[in-house]
């Protein structure tokens, strides 16, 4: 089933083309990593499937709808967990934010959904800090209560932008994990720069420069090479299918990127 249709796409701000020509399709239970360079209309590309733009060409479409009309059917999860520290806000509390549309004006969060609210903290592992201080979490565990008050809207797609910026790898793993986890159920679409971390886990990829350039790697070991013993996958291989001229490295389209684990290298055009 199709969750997500992106068909001709193009935007632009005044007179920059952003996006041209953008056609992608989005199925149940696919685990969808988004790559591609700085300004290479990544995050334009969210904000569309947001509703928060309207395309200028061709169609976007949430189970048959305009994301306008079927914004309860994403839950987004933004890249800046930073928060004051000082807020004095519980964790069930920052969750429950989630509810924001189903929320009696005057009568507060109902005993439903509170006990949605622990039963999602349990699911994501941080039942046991329902009311401490949000500000008093690491880094990794603050994007856990994010995925959770994403999750209490029960969305069809879980939306997220660089899940694991400022994270350490441990962390990374456990956020990671925790989408496969979730992945069972419902379409995860992840934008990251993580592209090492995220090839162990996305079933499809799309490398946005402009252009889409899209790949099915659900059987890894037939699409990549298997470097032993940590049956790692290639990030060069992956941008190589591509046609990708991005540098992962330093973010810009020109030197070269390199594998540290494999030592491949792919030569790019300055």
């Amino acid at each position: 089933m199709s969750i997500l249709t992106i068909e001709s796409l193009s935007f632009s701000y005044d007179k920059e083309i952003i996006l041209q020509s953008i056609n992608l399709t989005v199925e149940e239970r696919d685990f969808l990593a988004i790559i591609g360079p700085n300004g290479g209309g990544k995050s334009t590309l969210l904000k569309l499937i947001l509703g928060l733009l309207k395309p200028q060409k061709g169609t976007i479409s949430i189970l048959g709808s305009p994301p306008q009309h079927n914004r309860s059917a994403i839950g987004y999860v933004p890249q800046n967990t930073n928060i004051n520290t000082h807020f004095p806000i519980r964790v069930i509390e920052v969750v429950m934010m989630g509810f924001i549309g189903e929320k009696r004006p005057l009568f507060g969060y109902t005993p439903q959904q509170h006990h949605r609210a622990m039963a999602i903290l349990k699911e994501v592992g941080m039942e046991s800090f329902a009311h401490a201080k949000i500000g008093s979490l690491s880094g990794g565990q603050r994007q856990r209560i994010m995925i959770a008050r994403a999750l209490c809207a029960n969305p069809k797609i879980l939306l997220l932008d660089e899940p694991t910026s400022s994270i350490d790898v441990k962390g990374q793993r456990e956020i990671y994990n925790l989408l496969k986890k979730l992945n069972q159920s419902i379409t995860i679409i992840v934008v990251s720069h993580d592209i090492s971390v995220i090839l162990e886990y996305a079933n499809k990829t799309a490398h946005i420069n402009r252009h889409l350039a899209y790949h099915d790697i659900s059987n890894k070991k037939e699409t990549f090479h298997i470097h032993d013993p940590q049956e790692h996958f290639c990030e060069v291989e992956l941008l190589q299918m591509l046609g990708s001229s991005h540098c992962t490295a330093c973010d810009y389209e020109v030197g070269s990127t390199h594998c540290e684990s494999c030592h491949h290298t792919k030569e790019l055009p300055c």
